[in-house]
C-alpha cells in the first residue's frame, strides 16, 4: 500500500473528526456568511505529483476553495429552487459515502430494500397509489427523461413498435403537448431521439401559466386517435401555477394519451391541507417527476420518478448480463434507470423522513409558503418594484416598476448579491425581465425574509 494511503488509514478516525469539525463550522455559520462568493476563483494548479494526504487535502481545500463556495444551503439563498440539507439528511449522506453500497440485489446488501421502503414512503407522502412504482435518480431532469422514455415506449406499444429495439426513428413523429413545460422536457426529448421540435405548446389561460384545458382537448381531438404524450405541471418555475390535473385526467379517459406530470417541487403541496387540492388528480398520471433536493431538503443529487408501467420501464432500461441477473419479479433498480452504478441516494431521504416525519416536512412547506407571501407583500409595498404574478405558493416573481430592461434587472440582481444577504435568479415572465425568489430551505425564518427585503431596499437605493 502506498505510504501516504497507509498513513491515512492508520489515522482514519482522526481524519474523519477533522472533516467533521470543519463541516460543522461551515454548516453552523452558513447563516452569517455571504450568500454567494463574488471574488474571482483561484487559477488552476497542476496535478500534484506527490500527494499531501487527507489532512493536507483538507487544509488546501479550506484555504483555496471553501471561501468561494456559495451559501446555497443557507436560508437566504433564494435562487432556483435549491432547498438545503436537514441535519438528519446530512448524517444520512455521510453514511451513504461511508457504507458506499452497490445498490443492487445481486450485491448482497439490504440497501435495495431500504430504497424500496423510502420510495413507498414518498409515494404515500405525495398521495400516489400502489399502482405507481418508483426509483431514485439524480434530479428532475433525469426523472423527466425516465418518465418520457417510458412514455416513448408506450407510444410504440400503441403503434406496434418495440422502440427499445427498433429505435425512436421507427416511431415517426411523436406528439408531445404541454402548456408551459420546464426546459428539461425539451432536453429530455432531445436525449430520447424524439426531438425538441416535437414539443407543441398549447395555449395557457389568460394571465396564467396553467394550460387551457379546452385548448388541450381541441389539440387532442385534432390528432384523430394518434397516440400523444401530455406533459402537465404541478408547479411552474416562475409562478408555481398548477394545471387542472383532474380535468386533464378526465380528458385522458376520452383520448387515451400518456400523462406525465412535472411535480418537481409543486408536488410538495400535497403535505399542506391548505394547498393539497392543487395536486388533486396527480394519482392519475402515468409518470411523475419529483425533485427531492428541493423541498424535501436532502443534499444534491436526489430525485424520484414514479410510473404506472414498470413493465415498459424495464423494457427500456434493463441491462442483460449474467452477473446482474434477469429483471424478474421485483427488478433491481439498475433495470429501471439509466445508471448501473448508483450511490444509495435513498439514505439521506430515509434519515430525514424518519427524523422529522410527515409533520416536520409539512411545517417546512407551510413556513416557506407563509414567508413567500410575506416577501410578496414587502415587494408590493416598495415603490420601485412590482409583482409580475400573484404569490401562489413559494415563489415571488417581480420586476422593476419602471423600465425593466434586462440590463437594469440584472444590475438589481447583482446589487442584491453584492450585499451578501440574498441571492435571486433572473427570469422572463410574460415577456418582461424579472427576478425570482424561491423559498424552499428548512432554515429560512421571518427574520431572514426581513433581511432579504432590506437587501432589496439597499440595492434599489444605489
Amino acid at each position: 500500500m502506498h505510504r501516504i494511503l497507509a498513513d491515512d488509514l492508520s489515522r482514519l478516525p482522526e481524519l474523519l473528526q477533522s472533516a467533521r469539525d470543519f463541516a460543522a463550522r461551515e454548516v453552523t455559520g452558513v447563516s452569517d456568511r455571504p450568500v454567494v462568493g463574488l471574488d474571482r476563483a483561484p487559477g488552476r494548479e497542476s496535478l500534484p505529483g506527490e500527494g499531501a494526504g487527507a489532512k493536507g487535502a483538507l487544509a488546501r481545500f479550506a484555504e483555496r476553495w471553501a471561501p468561494g463556495f456559495s451559501g446555497s444551503a443557507g436560508p437566504r439563498y433564494l435562487g432556483f429552487v435549491t432547498g438545503g440539507a436537514t441535519p438528519a439528511s446530512v448524517a444520512g449522506d455521510w453514511l451513504t459515502s461511508a457504507f458506499d453500497q452497490n445498490v443492487s440485489g445481486a450485491a448482497g446488501s439490504w440497501a435495495t430494500a431500504l430504497e424500496r421502503e423510502t420510495v413507498a414512503w414518498l409515494r404515500e407522502l405525495f398521495g400516489l397509489g400502489e399502482a405507481h412504482s418508483g426509483a431514485f435518480v439524480t434530479g428532475a431532469t433525469v426523472s423527466t427523461t425516465v418518465g418520457l422514455a417510458v412514455a416513448r415506449e408506450w407510444v410504440g406499444e400503441r403503434l406496434g413498435v418495440d422502440v427499445s429495439r427498433a429505435g425512436a426513428a421507427a416511431l415517426g413523429p411523436v406528439e408531445v403537448l404541454s402548456g408551459c413545460p420546464h426546459s428539461s422536457v425539451a432536453k429530455a426529448l432531445s436525449v430520447l431521439g424524439v426531438g425538441r421540435d416535437r414539443l407543441r405548446l398549447v395555449p395557457v389561460l389568460p394571465g396564467r401559466e396553467a394550460v387551457d384545458v379546452d385548448a388541450l382537448e381541441a389539440a387532442l381531438a385534432a390528432l384523430d386517435g394518434r397516440p400523444a404524450i401530455v406533459v402537465a405541471n404541478a408547479g411552474t418555475v416562475d409562478t408555481v401555477d398548477f394545471d387542472d390535473l383532474r380535468a386533464i385526467a378526465a380528458l385522458k379517459e376520452r383520448y387515451g394519451f400518456w400523462l406525465h406530470v412535472d411535480a418537481a417541487f409543486g408536488g410538495f403541496a400535497a403535505l399542506s391541507p391548505a394547498h393539497a387540492h392543487l395536486v388533486d388528480g396527480l394519482d392519475a398520471a402515468d409518470s411523475v417527476c419529483v425533485d427531492l433536493h428541493k423541498w424535501l431538503n436532502v443534499p444534491y443529487d436526489a430525485a424520484v420518478q414514479f410510473t404506472r408501467r414498470r413493465d415498459l420501464q424495464v423494457r427500456v432500461f434493463h441491462n442483460a448480463a449474467p452477473y446482474l441477473g434477469p429483471p424478474s419479479g421485483e427488478p433491481d433498480f439498475l433495470h429501471l434507470t439509466p445508471e448501473n452504478s448508483r450511490r444509495l441516494r435513498a439514505l439521506p431521504a430515509w434519515f430525514s423522513l424518519v427524523a422529522y416525519g410527515r409533520a416536520g416536512h409539512r411545517e417546512i412547506v407551510e413556513r416557506n409558503v407563509a414567508l413567500a407571501a410575506r416577501l410578496g407583500e414587502g415587494v408590493g409595498a416598495l415603490d420601485r418594484l412590482r409583482l409580475l404574478a400573484p404569490v401562489r405558493l413559494n415563489v415571488v416573481c417581480f420586476t422593476l416598476a419602471e423600465d425593466p430592461t434586462p440590463e437594469r434587472v440584472a444590475a438589481l440582481a447583482d446589487a442584491v448579491a453584492a450585499t451578501g444577504e440574498a441571492f435571486l435568479t433572473p427570469t422572463v415572465y410574460g415577456g418582461v425581465p424579472g427576478l425570482r425568489a424561491a423559498f424552499s430551505n428548512w432554515r429560512t425564518s421571518e427574520a431572514d425574509t426581513e433581511r432579504v427585503l432590506a437587501a432589496l431596499t439597499e440595492a434599489l437605493s444605489d
